[in-house]
């Protein structure tokens, strides 16, 4: 008769062992599989109800890289893509007189002569009070700004161009002249007559509220899908 380290040490015996280990690993697995996908559901079904707006996003973003969208035809992809490389081509630009693209941006929308009350320069850039006040300190640091108080309005000051700041001024402004001419020469103005009509209209989209309504369920229908493959 064998001893139980005999039968311990035969074939027969090792290959049940190893066996039974592997199908305890298998299960251990599926079962490892099964709660990470029902805590994977727990948590989309949160974010479902929480950030809807989100997931929509996330799921466009998704369909784009696996579903066969076609970026070149995503109309937000173009903006996006465009304005990063017309901000990058003006940084670099304004770099080269130790400026940046924001600060060439304030200086275009400062009166020449009269000077702009700071109340109204935020709105009419669409910038945000922080970031303006940001940007006005360093200008008033390099001597391109001075802000004096505004007779008609105790509450506010009026920010005025130096001899620097107009200097300034003129150099963004002529960046600006030589890319709109850099760039009309090699579009037609029936183009560019297309091209504002498209940003008039989106801009119009978004300032009525439009786009997203009470319909976003049904925001990726057939014809969208069909429409970016």
């Amino acid at each position: 008769s064998k001893s139980k380290k005999d039968i311990a040490e035969s074939p027969t015996t090792s290959g049940r062992l190893s066996a039974g280990c592997g199908n305890a690993l298998k299960i251990l697995l599926q079962k490892q599989q099964i709660l990470l996908l029902k805590n994977t559901y727990t948590i989309l079904k949160m974010l479902c109800m929480h950030h809807f707006f989100l997931i929509c996003y996330a799921c466009i973003v998704i369909f784009s890289i696996f579903g066969g969208m076609d970026k070149n035809k995503s109309i937000d992809h173009q903006l996006r893509a465009t304005w990063t490389a017309v901000s990058k081509l003006y940084n670099e630009r304004a770099n080269q007189y130790d400026s940046t693209m924001a600060t060439a941006f304030v200086l275009l929308n400062i009166d020449y002569e009269n000077g702009t009350p700071s109340t109204s320069l935020g709105p009419s850039m669409g910038m945000e009070p922080t970031s303006l006040s940001r940007i006005l300190r360093t200008m008033e640091e390099k001597g391109a700004i001075v802000r004096e108080r505004n007779p008609s309005d105790g509450r506010s000051v009026i920010i005025k161009l130096t001899d620097y700041g107009k200097e300034m001024r003129e150099l963004s402004k002529a960046s600006v002249i030589i890319f709109n001419n850099a760039v009309r020469e090699h579009v037609t103005e029936q183009e560019l007559e297309a091209f504002f009509k498209v940003t008039s209209t989106i801009n119009k989209l978004i300032a009525d509220k439009m786009i997203y309504t009470n319909d976003e369920v049904g925001i990726v229908s057939d014809v969208s899908i069909k429409s970016y493959k």
